[in-house]
């Protein structure tokens, strides 16, 4: 009996921690916002399209990643605990920028405060039993965010929109969501209120506490399920009265980045990705490399790199994206900063880069 007892309960345990998997695939879009989406120009033949070229998976790396995961001797995950700081509280003049780690970051511009790609869960994946695990916690409670005008989204992948963080940012902030065309249907479906659902196209705008959000172009793709690319995905611009931002979200490098430049620029400072990459996607996540190109074509001026330390999703070495970037931003001369999870960075006074990553290599 009591063996019974267990068996039951071990199944009414699995069945609670997977009901939410076919809501967190989240939805299509339907009604006026599908027509919205079927009006867009990077939407064609179904589905939503890159500007320059369809991306490519190179089969023969990819066999390699294969032999890598198995035979590789990369160390994929730290030798000890990530140092986290606790966030200091922010202020209402200045340029802040607070990393929580992977891309989650809390930007504090021109008295506005923007947080990007929030995601708290444990895991990044529809279920919690299954998936990347985090690498260090976050640096806050969630609930001890402070108060924020935007909640900005680059794209629906489940490292950058999670169910479990939305859930509670509709409880404890009373923000919008600013995010990519189809994505507000996931919103929808995830009880956020429809007046709180901001979607935008490419060069679309909304004006929030002051400051402009700029859908900008990306190299990427989306699907949370077993479709792709029912959403778009993008960059983003953040223009105060006196201050401007830029975040890549997801990509991988394309001319785009000096047409945003070209168009927006400078920038203050780059939020850039430069982890998760390898040789079978380059079209989909920049090389560190890439990273520190993309910010010189941005014309940005202290550069963050994002996207790495969080949650392992490639097979590089847990510290090379962090050695790369900063050797290939002195040899580039650009102005770099690599704070901890929860460091604030003063975009006017920024921290020397100490390599506190390389003591977990």
């Amino acid at each position: 009996m009591r063996r019974l007892l267990l068996g039951l309960s071990g199944l009414a345990a699995a069945a609670w921690a997977v009901r939410d998997v076919p809501v967190a695939m989240g939805a299509k879009a339907r009604g006026e916002r599908a027509d919205r989406v079927s009006r867009s120009p990077q939407f064609h033949d179904g589905r939503f399209h890159n500007r320059a070229r369809t991306i490519q998976f190179d089969q023969e790396a990819s066999g390699g990643l294969v032999r890598e995961l198995l035979f590789g001797k990369q160390q994929r995950t730290p030798v000890g605990e990530i140092p986290v700081v606790t966030p200091e509280p922010p202020t209402d003049d200045g340029l802040f920028l607070t990393w929580y780690g992977h891309a989650t970051t809390l930007v504090e511009i021109d008295g506005a405060r923007v947080l990007f790609d929030p995601v708290w869960s444990e895991r990044v994946s529809p279920s919690q039993l299954v998936g990347p695990r985090r690498l260090h916690p976050m640096p806050q409670p969630l609930s001890d965010v402070p108060d924020v005008d935007a909640i900005v989204i680059s794209h629906d992948h489940y490292d950058h929109l999670d169910l479990p963080t939305v859930r509670e940012l509709v409880r404890t902030q009373t923000a919008p969501f600013v995010v990519p065309l189809g994505v507000g249907a996931h919103l929808e479906r995830w009880k956020v209120p429809a007046d709180r659902i901001i979607e935008l196209d490419w060069e679309e705008s909304a004006e929030v506490a002051g400051v402009r959000l700029i859908a900008t172009a990306a190299q990427h793709f989306s699907g949370r399920g077993f479709t792709r690319d029912e959403t778009l995905w993008t960059s983003w611009v953040i223009a105060g009265p006196t201050r401007k931002v830029f975040y890549t979200g997801d990509s991988g490098y394309f001319d785009g980045y000096r047409e945003i430049g070209e168009a927006h620029g400078p920038f203050d400072a780059t939020l850039i990705q430069v982890g998760a990459y390898a040789d079978g996607w380059p079209d989909i996540h920049m090389t560190p490399e890439d990273g520190v190109a993309a910010h010189v074509d941005l014309q940005g001026g202290l550069m963050i790199p994002v996207h790495w330390a969080t949650f392992k999703l490639a097979l590089h070495a847990w510290t090379e994206p962090a050695d790369r970037v900063w050797a290939e931003a002195k040899a580039r001369d650009v102005a770099l900063a690599i704070p901890r999870p929860g460091e604030r960075v003063d975009v006017d006074a920024p921290p020397t880069v100490e390599p506190w990553w390389q003591t977990l290599a």
